[in-house]
């Protein structure tokens, strides 16, 4: 349940998306934060920039919440860290928790980073190893390093995978002549 990481990150969160397998869905979802420095809020944390962040301003834990209108299959987080630019500002204890809405959270990782520096990928599976299902995720920093008191992120990705419903996939229930005029949709 605890995931160590530390030093430099070589995960590309964008091979996945050109291959197919994974699509970016931070855009579906409603983001909120704890509390952040005016001009260092949730547009920071979705710009493509790797020198925008967010910077939280008050007391720990600092949360990103991210609701989803409809359940949503997760399959992974990916959170851009960089621990040369941040320095104390950077998150060491990061809790990932999921669930239906605020009241019934439940921590499904907690990852311990080391002077992070680039993509730290966080797969969200559940007990039975398959990516979760849920309306809302949330990110909690827990500490940072050398006991800052503030964060900052400079980007996070939500990763789903992407089911392939083609028609050439589906069984086919349509075998005499007669019915398979109907197989085809216009």
């Amino acid at each position: 349940m605890a995931l160590k990481i530390s030093g430099m990150q070589d995960w590309d969160p964008y091979k996945d998306e050109r291959e197919g397998k994974l699509r970016e869905v931070s855009n579906q979802a409603v983001w909120s934060l704890s509390s952040c420095k005016p001009g260092f809020g949730v547009e920071q944390l979705q710009d493509e920039s790797m020198d925008a962040y967010w910077q939280s301003d008050g007391p720990q834990p600092h949360l990103v919440n991210i609701q989803f209108r409809r359940k949503t299959t997760i399959h992974d987080i990916c959170i851009y860290s960089d621990y040369k630019s941040d320095e104390s500002y950077t998150p060491n204890k990061i809790s990932i928790r999921a669930g239906n809405h605020f009241n019934d959270l439940s921590e499904l990782e907690q990852v311990e980073l080391s002077e992070p520096s680039g993509w730290i990928y966080i797969p969200l599976k559940d007990i039975t190893e398959k990516p979760i299902r849920t309306f809302m995720v949330q990110i909690a920093v827990i500490a940072n390093h050398q006991n800052g008191r503030d964060t900052h992120m400079r980007r996070i990705k939500v990763h789903s995978p992407v089911e392939d419903i083609s028609m050439a996939k589906m069984p086919n229930f349509l075998s005499c002549v007669e019915a398979a005029q109907f197989n085809t949709v216009r």
